[in-house]
């Protein structure tokens, strides 16, 4: 089943629960969008402070730092 196919049968089936339901059904999403956006962060986080402390960090200036970011 392709990904587009899968995306609307989840919305139809979610246009046939009533209001509540709805919206708990977008609370839960966001909550969980929330969550793994907590834990991609989480993983960053970790995987720097690995670096740094094996010593693979350099100084650099903010404005640096977000090229680097932007790249």
């Amino acid at each position: 089943m392709s990904q587009q196919v899968a995306f609307a049968d989840a919305l139809h089936a979610a246009e046939q629960l009533d209001t509540d339901a709805q919206a708990e059904l977008v609370a839960v999403l966001s909550r969980r969008i929330a969550e793994r956006g907590r834990e991609r962060v989480a993983a960053v986080v970790a995987e720097s402070r690995t670096e740094f402390a094996a010593g693979n960090c350099l100084p650099m200036t903010a404005a640096e730092l977000l090229r680097e970011a932007q790249s």
